[in-house]
């Protein structure tokens, strides 16, 4: 087995032990159901399926409680054993220091999906044993919501994993990952909406879907709400975002991932340990 597999597989054990993966588990199962059963009731009167309906709930909320749940995981991998002094003691040992920064992120990327896979995937048993059953549609459209959810947190767990990398104390890590979260799930949308508002000829409209493309949560949120049209009409997507290229927010998550780990890995291996 690889150094990268063996610290990642200690570290999905760590989580699992402290029971970080069953508390992320139980709560995005709950919600899940909840907001699955709630929306089973208006179908028929919308001309949506159940599924389709619990998929634009639960797209809501991804881009509040993942990014926060990631952060929160990953955000002292690092310098959390930096200061108990695991980190030097690891180090004595025969292995890479990029190697230490993957088999983390690994690590963390295993918490993330078991936990949404499990949880999200809760929400499935009342159209599955309702009267509507499972459609196709509402299938790929779940799929598509899962699939992204993960990918999203990836995001936001490469960024905890640069502020624990640049950080020298656990509190100053906790900070960048509120920051970040402020950042992005609240105050990104209105600075963009209130510079819309004060001032509309500074952001021609065919350039206001690509600069979402700024914020990871904003990419997951358009793929999974603008990209199917029975999704798109029941969540109010706008009609612009049909010109943005399906493609583009699967890719600007994807660079919001690996970004962050890069950055990351050139700093640990000029970090004074």
């Amino acid at each position: 087995m690889s150094t990268v597999m063996i610290i990642a597989r200690k570290e999905y054990g760590d989580r699992l032990r402290n029971r970080w993966i069953l508390s992320a588990t139980l709560l995005l199962a709950a919600l899940s159901l909840g907001l699955s059963l709630l929306g089973s009731a208006p179908v028929g009167s919308v001309g949506v399926g159940s599924l389709e309906i619990t998929v634009v709930s639960l797209a809501s909320l991804s881009i509040f409680l993942l990014p926060l749940i990631a952060l929160m995981l990953a955000y002292d991998g690092i310098v959390g054993e930096a200061e108990t002094g695991q980190l030097t003691l690891l180090l004595t040992y025969p292995v890479e220091r990029w190697e230490i920064l993957a088999g983390k992120f690994l690590g963390h990327a295993m918490v993330i999906t078991t936990a949404t896979a499990i949880g999200y995937g809760v929400a499935l048993l009342v159209p599955l044993f309702g009267t509507d059953g499972l459609e196709q549609e509402g299938l790929i459209a779940f799929a598509r919501l899962l699939s992204t959810s993960i990918l999203m947190a990836l995001a936001f767990t490469a960024m905890a994993m640069l502020f624990s990398v640049a950080s020298r104390e656990r509190g100053v890590a906790a900070a960048w990952a509120v920051a970040v979260w402020l950042l992005f799930v609240l105050l990104f949308d209105a600075a963009l909406l209130g510079v819309l508002v004060a001032a509309p000829d500074w952001i021609p409209p065919e350039v206001f879907p690509y600069l979402l493309m700024l914020n990871p949560a904003d990419a997951f949120r358009i793929f999974n709400l603008g990209g199917l049209d029975n999704i798109r009409q029941f969540s109010g997507m706008l009609a612009g975002m049909e010109a943005l290229p399906g493609w583009l927010p699967i890719t600007a998550m994807m660079v919001w991932i690996a970004a962050p780990l890069g950055v990351a890995g050139l700093l640990f291996q000029r970090r004074e340990i």
